[in-house]
């Protein structure tokens, strides 16, 4: 901010009034554009340019973090920090969780070979681009201390969750567009075999537009479908992607992220989705609309 500076030997003409007149004009102006600045950064950011997959990632791994607080969401306690290379700030979300346990224990499930890694996030991001999906944010790997994290990109122009949409807090006009949307986080997360897609990790833009988020219970050896019964219709363009995955093409993207086992599971079950899909025939394909 500019510093204004008002002294009488400066005003031999106008003297002390006029002096304390511009100085009162001057507190005014000021106080009046910061509040206005506070109220507009409170209500809602200023939407942030328009960023290649590469720009994102190069800022969150070079940003410095300005700060960090915890998210007061979930069990794995992430972070939001800010973070700014001089040119831009914006948030991001920090996960540092990396467990393994023989077994886990909830009061729905008993699961072996459990993980909950940080790493996933960022597997799941690169698979989303490799399938051409693009709702899933940037993650890339970083150090948080002294521990390795994910750091993935805040979304911007949030309006809901999915949570909130089921409230009925608002529903979008296009309803076609939006079933589309779903089904295709429901093939994603069929491949991935997602244990913890909930209502807060579908985040829904102001232009309707969703974003999958928190990928850590992810990636699982299992060779058979989650929930197969979700599947009812799947994008030409995503079907034929999935078919032309191959493991070479998995372990040279995924390799740091993903054991061995869990890309042989994602395999599996990427034959079990095109099966799936080849079964239930033309009439289960549609062409996805372009992204909002």
């Amino acid at each position: 901010m500019t510093h204004l500076r008002l002294s009488d030997d400066r005003w031999p003409v106008a003297g002390r009034f006029a002096s304390t007149v511009v100085l009162a004009l001057a507190v005014w102006f000021v106080t009046t554009v910061s509040v206005g600045v506070s109220a507009q950064q409170t209500a809602a950011p200023l939407a942030t340019p328009q960023l290649s997959d590469t720009e994102i990632e190069a800022f969150l791994r070079d940003a410095k973090v300005l700060s960090a607080r915890s998210t007061g969401k979930g069990v794995t306690d992430s972070l939001r920090a800010t973070l700014s290379n001089g040119a831009m700030t914006h948030d991001a979300h920090i996960q540092t969780i990396d467990e393994e346990k023989r077994e886990f224990r909830t009061p729905k499930i008993v699961e072996f070979n459990f993980r909950d890694s940080w790493k996933f996030n960022i597997a799941a991001y690169k698979l989303d681009r490799m399938l051409g999906l693009n709702m899933v944010p940037v993650s890339v790997p970083r150090r948080w201390r002294m521990q390795q994290a994910a750091y993935t990109w805040w979304v911007d122009d949030v309006m809901m969750d999915e949570g909130d949409r089921l409230k009925g807090q608002a529903n979008d006009p296009d309803v076609l567009r939006w079933n589309r949307q779903m089904q295709l986080v429901r093939v994603f997360d069929q491949l991935i075999y997602n244990t913890d897609r909930n209502l807060g990790n579908l985040l829904i833009t102001k232009e309707w537009r969703v974003w999958a988020i928190d990928h850590t219970r992810a990636f699982r050896k299992h060779e058979t479908l989650k929930t197969p019964a979700a599947l009812t219709a799947c994008d030409r363009q995503l079907l034929e992607k999935l078919k032309a995955l191959d493991r070479q093409t998995l372990k040279r993207e995924l390799d740091d992220y993903l054991l061995n086992w869990e890309i042989d599971g994602l395999l599996k079950r990427r034959d079990a989705i095109v099966a799936h899909f080849e079964k239930l025939g033309p009439a289960a394909l549609f062409d996805r609309a372009p992204a909002r």
